[in-house]
């Protein structure tokens, strides 16, 4: 792989530094809302407990091949980087895009995020300066101003260092982690919290099986952020022998987040009792019956910290995908420019702030519906690796790993069947009409900009110099 040596990303992430990255971006403000929207009313408790753990060990098939082809790579770009060295820059453009939109999508959706948190926690107080309504969500300027100006402010801290941004990213995700623990020895200390709160263990007239699968079926959605960390691979100061077992370790206490908010959830009465009251936010609920005020002091910090971890996760893995393609002539060169005293892709940070300061005008629901096409977009980078991983181990007989091979089979099988349980009428995860048209839009502008921006020439010239070889 050929680079220009003079653009060189600083290697000064740590191991907890790069643990906190995947965690930071796995859990944000869907682990908070799920229990009363998808977690409790289509699998119940138990039904979660098990979907989860079994999303988890499919993750982390999916991780083990991550992890060993950053050994292979281990330089800026992740999923674009090992389709290019593998498959060619046809693939390594079509993962990219798709995976492009993914990363970016994300970040806006974190910070109008936290015009939610004020309507959950606060009242309401940024409700102000009502503008127009758009496919029945409200806009409000102070909410825009919120994300704008976090938008705004992360980027700025993003590009003063990337040992700045690992720093942030370790103090939110283990303040994340430390309230959650706190709402869990909360609930277990309260005396009206009672295990056959958790009866039924799954939604009434629905078998065991239905339940788990309604939970494994949005595993790509819900722990997407831990790919994340093959995009900050150059910037590691340590062995990228060990991107396994922290992309393992991240995978797993993501897991374990998402199910103690929901057990905590269903456990203050019993479940469905709870959802039939109607709370605007059965989770808040809740906590607010367990702990009081305190609680949701506690939970308000996990959901500060899980929303502004994100922004800085995506913030990181995007232009960083953004700078590598640029790096390999997939993007302009503009991309690929790096600020000389701070050593980040100033530019790919910039471009991230651009387009995700337009988003809080459109709305969540808008939004919503580019976040739910893009999730392609994970289950493709997902596939890549696998099959990547596959044909490196082939091409490669010093690295005799019969189970990787079996597990990057499986995980380019479960990537297969990812993308379908979006795109197949009548699957679980089927996209709403307005994802389907905006997954058209995204795929007619990658056609045009793969041929206008010479990919398809320069893919013609790698076959005819393959030919002469």
């Amino acid at each position: 792989m050929k680079t220009n040596p003079e653009l060189k990303l600083e290697r000064k992430l740590n191991p907890v530094n790069v643990w906190s990255l995947a965690l930071g971006s796995i859990i944000g403000w869907g682990a908070f809302v799920m229990p009363g929207t998808t977690f409790l009313p289509r699998a119940g408790t138990m039904g979660t407990v098990i979907g989860m753990a079994i999303a988890a060990l499919v993750m982390i098939t999916i991780a083990l091949n991550y992890g060993y082809m950053v050994q292979k790579y281990p330089v800026a770009g992740g999923e674009y980087t090992f389709a290019k060295n593998t498959f060619g820059t046809g693939h390594a453009y079509l993962c990219g895009w798709f995976l492009g939109l993914s990363y970016l999508c994300i970040v806006p959706l974190n910070a109008t995020a936290l015009g939610l948190v004020s309507r959950k926690l606060l009242g309401g107080i940024l409700e102000v300066g009502y503008l127009y309504s758009v496919a029945g969500w409200d806009i409000y300027a102070g909410e825009i101003l919120l994300a704008s100006a976090a938008l705004i402010l992360f980027a700025l801290l993003s590009m003063r260092g990337i040992s700045v941004a690992g720093w942030l990213q370790t103090v939110m995700a283990l303040s994340l982690v430390a309230a959650v623990f706190v709402l869990a020895v909360g609930a277990l200390l309260n005396p009206d919290v009672r295990l056959s709160n958790l009866k039924p263990f799954y939604p009434e007239g629905k078998s065991a099986i239905a339940s788990v699968i309604a939970v494994v079926a949005v595993a790509p959605w819900a722990f997407v952020g831990f790919d994340s960390i093959p995009q900050a691979a150059e910037e590691f100061n340590f062995s990228p022998k060990k991107t396994g077992s922290i992309m393992i370790f991240a995978v797993l206490f993501g897991g374990l987040v998402y199910v103690v908010i929901n057990t905590i959830t269903g456990s203050v009465m019993p479940w469905p009792a709870l959802l039939a009251e109607n709370y605007d936010w059965p989770t808040g609920e809740a906590v607010e019956i367990i702990m009081g005020k305190a609680g949701l002091i506690f939970l308000g910090i996990a959901l500060v910290c899980a929303v502004l971890s994100g922004i800085i996760g995506f913030y990181m893995a995007t232009s960083r995908l953004l700078f590598s393609m640029a790096r390999e002539k997939a993007l302009p060169d503009w991309f690929a420019r790096i600020d000389e005293k701070r050593k980040t892709p100033k530019n790919a940070i910039l471009f991230v702030m651009a387009i995700s300061l337009t988003a809080p005008w459109f709305g969540r629901e808008v939004l919503g519906w580019i976040v739910d096409m893009s999730s392609i977009g994970a289950a493709i980078g997902y596939g890549y690796t696998c099959m990547a991983s596959y044909r490196t181990l082939k091409n490669s007989p010093e690295d005799k790993r019969p189970l990787l091979q079996v597990l990057s089979v499986t995980g380019s099988v479960l990537s297969f069947i990812f993308v379908l349980l979006l795109i197949v009428p009548g699957m679980p995860s089927y996209l709403s009409a307005e994802s389907r048209v905006c997954l058209a839009v995204w795929i007619i502008l990658g056609i045009i900009f793969y041929f206008l921006s010479g990919n398809a020439k320069g893919r013609k010239r790698h076959k005819g110099e393959s030919r002469h070889v």
